[in-house]
């Protein structure tokens, strides 16, 4: 008996409640038992993904919802993420578009719309987390609207659903004055009647698109995508196509599952329209079509946007290299690294000139921490550089990437915030009030000048504005842009901290170690509050002598040191300097660590 399926899509801004309204779909279509433990947001199953509260990979779920079958795709929010959004709207046949009912649509709503748009699909539009105190949901839906004047919707497309909800509390509704807030029934049944039913060759022969790849310690490298035609079934003989008709390789399918729940459930068969999971290949990947044998076409797949940031990792070479991690080897990190973009297509890795480095680049910093934060936790120890900007040369001009850049802040701190972004080589473009005190800056920055400003924007607003940024498009090179303004306290001496000389270093400027902590020459140890580098010695003890007197012995006061996340420190560091990173620690580090070959170094470079 063949279910009638429907596939969609759940787009959003980063923090919009797309993972949150999943669950609360999980719940009411009878997923889970009634005495079943259930994690807040399941679909977010990996450690950083709770850990930062953001959906980073892209997965698949499925309900049964009266008679029909409908998978669900929950998607990145981020916009460094966004390799993964493009790929997933393959294999939906509608998007369900979430706005938060007080902030509106930002940056990635629109990039994501976009995308889905250009596929021809219909949107549902849902103003989510209706019960803010600060909500606005009229406002929202004209900006929603004006959103797809400005992505060129066609008119069946601007006729679109609407609904309002609270994904956390587990309601819809679609009268926002008068409507029962009782559960998310009309939503899953706006799904069944508004989303075509997958357009699909049932008797042709069997046509897989894959889109997603994982690698499971028992069955190996399995494949998500969906069937394009025809019916696959367990054991079948195989080929899979590259994007330019090449074999790649020819296998059995020796495990086919499909989607039920939060669960991957092993299936004999699966019909064309539906999303499933197959294994058996060993060098398929992802936007290789598996096909039946007779099959020479492959299926055609959405381009990805090229990477448009980078960092150089290498070994750990500092003085205390080896003394915490397990993966040292430059050969461990190239398979690592290798084997990243082999499944993530929207990094790049390369080998540099000298063969003792990598370049892994990207779609922006957190992006590129991510993977690095992951490896961090898997033993590695490497050292990472400053994000740089891929720059092309287009008709013999240099050409860097632009972002779009949306700013809510108070507005007493809006000048400080355009003053900031005008040092950077930033363009004002747009600037209105967004209800609650806030106004809306838009901007068009160079990538190169917003590495680094988020620590300096939260300090400037008091940690109250938000800042959404968004890939643009290349433009003319903007000419050189300042980096940091103070210098860094450097360490003279390996050994540990003591308490005595931090007290006395204080006044210099902001410690970024406490006591007894390990350091040794070169290493960054704090931020001197003038422009300068500064060598101090942090292992200087109290001189002892056999005189007592009241007030010699008292209690050293020390200010806690300022600790960064691996992607403010990458961001935070000048070109001379390095994170050393670590399973258990994160430090900074002069490249040169001795103070002649520095002065050597800066000589070549003036």
């Amino acid at each position: 008996m063949t279910q009638e399926l429907r596939n969609i899509a759940i787009i959003a801004h980063v923090d919009h409640g797309k993972t949150t309204l999943i669950d609360s779909i999980l719940q009411q279509s009878g997923t889970f038992r009634d005495n079943q433990k259930v994690d807040e947001r399941v679909m977010d199953s990996n450690d950083l993904e709770k850990e930062r509260g953001i959906t980073i990979l892209a997965k698949c779920t499925a309900v049964h919802w009266k008679d029909k079958k409908i998978n669900i795709i929950d998607t990145p929010g981020h916009a460094d993420f966004g390799g993964e959004v493009e790929r997933v709207l393959n294999m939906a046949d509608g998007v369900i578009l979430l706005t938060d009912s007080a902030e509106g649509p930002l940056p990635q709503t629109k990039f994501v719309l976009g995308k889905a748009l250009k596929q021809g699909m219909r949107p549902i539009v849902v103003i989510n987390k209706i019960d803010r105190g600060d909500a606005r949901p009229d406002e929202v839906l004209d900006e929603v609207f004006d959103l797809f004047v400005s992505l060129d919707a066609t008119e069946e497309q601007l006729d679109f659903p609407i609904m309002y909800a609270s994904g956390r509390d587990g309601w819809c509704t679609d009268d926002l004055e008068n409507g029962a807030r009782e559960s998310l029934t009309p939503l899953l049944d706006l799904v069944v009647d508004h989303v075509p039913a997958p357009k699909v060759e049932k008797d042709a022969p069997f046509t897989f698109l894959s889109t997603l790849l994982q690698s499971d310690p028992f069955l190996g490298r399995i494949l998500t995508g969906r069937i394009t035609s025809g019916v696959a079934k367990t054991n079948m003989n195989v080929k899979a196509l590259s994007l330019d008709g090449k074999t790649v390789e020819t296998f059995r399918l020796t495990k086919l599952l499909t989607f039920m729940g939060v669960d991957r459930v092993p299936v004999e068969s699966a019909q064309a329209g539906d999303i499933v999971c197959v294994a058996g290949m060993q060098k398929t990947s992802v936007s290789d079509t598996i096909c039946d044998p007779q099959v020479d076409t492959p299926i055609d797949s959405q381009p990805v946007d090229p990477p448009t940031m980078a960092v150089t990792i290498a070994v750990n070479d500092s003085p205390l290299a080896g003394t915490e991690g397990k993966k040292l080897t430059s050969t461990m990190i190239r398979d690592r690294l290798m084997a990243e973009a082999e499944t993530n297509v929207a990094i790049k890795v390369s080998e540099t000139d000298g063969k003792d480095a990598f370049e892994l680049a990207g779609r922006g910093e957190l992006q590129l921490g991510v993977l690095i934060e992951t490896m961090r936790r898997e033993g590695f120890e490497l050292s990472v550089s400053r994000p740089r900007v891929l720059i092309k040369t287009v008709d013999g001009e240099k050409q860097e990437p632009y972002e779009e850049v949306i700013v809510d802040v108070d507005e007493e701190y809006t000048g400080a915030v355009i003053e900031k972004m005008t040092d950077r080589k930033a363009e004002l473009q747009d600037m209105r009030p967004s209800g609650a005190g806030k106004t809306r800056i838009t901007f068009l920055a160079p990538s190169r000048g917003l590495i680094g400003y988020q620590s300096q924007f939260l300090t400037d607003t008091r940690g109250t504005g938000l800042m959404n940024r968004l890939f643009h498009s290349y433009g003319p090179y903007k000419g050189d842009i300042g980096g940091r303004h103070y210098g860094a306290l450097i360490s003279t001496d390996k050994g540990e901290t003591v308490p005595y000389a931090l007290f006395n270093l204080q006044s210099r400027g902001t410690m970024f170690v406490g006591p007894a902590e390990k350091v040794y020459q070169g290493m960054i140890v704090g931020e001197n509050s003038r422009d300068n580098d500064l060598d101090i010695n942090v292992l200087k003890g109290k001189k002892l002598t056999n005189v007592r007197a009241s007030g010699t012995d008292e209690a050293v006061i020390l200010t806690p040191p300022k600790k960064m996340s691996l992607e403010e420190l990458m961001s935070y560091i000048n070109e001379d300097e390095l994170v050393e990173v670590t399973p258990l620690n994160l430090r900074l580090r002069k490249v040169h660590l001795l103070p002649s070959d520095r002065k050597i170094a800066s000589k070549k470079v003036g």
